[in-house]
């Protein structure tokens, strides 16, 4: 959308108050995304009431609630769904040139962008998403994202490897690969490409230095795919795979199709061969039916497998999926329980994990400057993903600048984050 707006002549201004136009982009995944999306409209629309600019709210609350928040947000202009980003162009059209009407959410969820439109990195200049597939196939009983995205609709490896040329130009030098569902990469167009086929293709991509695989369904694994995670070069050995629960009575009721023992099989099996994996992986605490016994077989899954990164998400009622008419609800403060016990496992997993690493080598990027400590630089291990994975921080005697890859010497560990040493490039 920045992109587009670019392209319309608009420009950026870094304070609301003093744009034309305000665009709130929203997530309704589950009920805390949608309260933040909510607060954030509601935020802009006081801008707007002092200073007059026109409101834009697109994404996915906008594609689930339209039809509500037009008669309960007056103060927004303009409503664009998930696949109706190209009409920001309309959406910024002055009303005395171009009439448009206020609801512009469209149903028929087939849109999928491809490396033609102009693209705006809004990541630091070093690191960007590459969206390699949108919507999704699966019938997760919690998941409100299939009619939010529609049906899985994959890209050509020719484009996306056409949009890491451009952003290795661009200077890109980490690119992390995202979808609704990384695994079933390829299966809806024709040949039916496949995931390890599309890394291969990424890995001759002059100037990516980091490839990085996000979001996998947890489904069999192809040897090719497992062979290609390990190859080495720009394809880092990290893989996510949300898998959401250990006990086998809450994965049939979620609808995920794997068993506890298959997903442990599985999992273990990536790890034997694939050198220095790094797997990461969300669950979910308290979705219904889930009693005392299920969330153990949980602890006892994370304590097998030992994740390197687990995210925790508590389980949300979202109104138009399975779950959300299934039978015995989870209370709040058990939800919320078993969420910190989880976090307190996996913490002392993480930091042991992190203790491990002292003395060891890696390869690290620099983000820039710590806002906490004013004599370190901030930066990631090949290991950290962007956001989510928390940081390292580095002393160097040489200046370096974003988005370099050096060498440094783990020093020390926290919870979650490391100090170390530049000793080379």
């Amino acid at each position: 959308m920045i992109g587009l707006a670019l392209q319309e002549g608009h420009s950026l201004v870094d304070n609301p108050e003093d744009s034309d136009t305000i665009i709130v982009n929203t997530c309704s995944f589950i009920g805390e995304a949608k309260k933040e999306s909510i607060e954030a409209i509601l935020q802009m629309g006081e801008i707007k009431k002092k200073h007059g600019q026109k409101l834009v709210v697109t994404g996915c609350l906008a594609q689930r609630y339209s039809k509500e928040l037009e008669g309960e947000m007056p103060e927004v202009d303009h409503f664009l769904g998930t696949a109706d980003f190209t009409q920001i162009k309309s959406a910024l059209s002055k009303p005395d040139l171009v009439q448009i009407k206020r609801n512009l959410v469209s149903h028929e969820l087939k849109y999928l962008a491809n490396y033609d439109l102009p693209r705006v990195n809004s990541m630091p200049k070093h690191t960007a998403y590459l969206k390699i597939a949108e919507g999704c196939d699966n019938a997760c009983a919690f998941c409100i994202i299939p009619k939010l995205r529609g049906k899985q609709r994959s890209r050509r490896i020719e484009d996306l490897v056409t949009e890491a040329e451009n952003l290795a130009q661009s200077g890109v030098v980490e690119i992390s690969l995202i979808a609704q569902d990384l695994t079933g990469y390829g299966h809806d167009l024709p040949g039916k490409p496949t995931l390890a086929q599309l890394l291969k293709a990424l890995h001759k991509v002059s100037g990516i230095r980091w490839v990085r695989c996000m979001y996998a369904y947890p489904r069999s694994l192809s040897a090719e795919l497992i062979e290609t995670l390990g190859m080495g070069g720009n394809i880092l050995p990290y893989f996510d795979m949300p898998v959401q629960h250990g006990s086998d009575k809450v994965l049939r009721r979620m609808r995920r199709g794997k068993d506890q023992g298959k997903l442990t099989e599985l999992l273990l099996d990536l790890r034997a061969k694939v050198p220095n994996l790094v797997l990461r992986s969300t669950v979910m605490v308290g979705f219904p039916g889930e009693d005392k016994e299920d969330f153990q077989k949980l602890l006892d899954f994370a304590s097998a497998i030992k994740f390197e990164r687990l995210g925790v998400f508590k389980y949300s009622d979202e109104e138009g999926t399975t779950a959300y008419d299934l039978d015995q609800r989870v209370p709040y403060k058990t939800k919320q329980a078993r969420f910190d016990k989880l976090m307190r496992l996996q913490r002392k997993i993480h930091k042991a994990k992190l203790k491990s690493m002292i003395g060891q080598v890696h390869e690290a990027i620099v983000e820039g400057p710590s806002d906490e400590h004013p004599l370190l630089l901030k930066g990631r291990l090949w290991s950290q993903a962007p956001d989510i994975d928390g940081v390292t921080y580095i002393s160097s005697e040489q200046a370096l600048t974003a988005g370099q890859i050096i060498k440094v010497k783990i020093q020390s560990a926290h919870d979650y984050d490391l100090v170390g040493e530049v000793i080379g490039d």
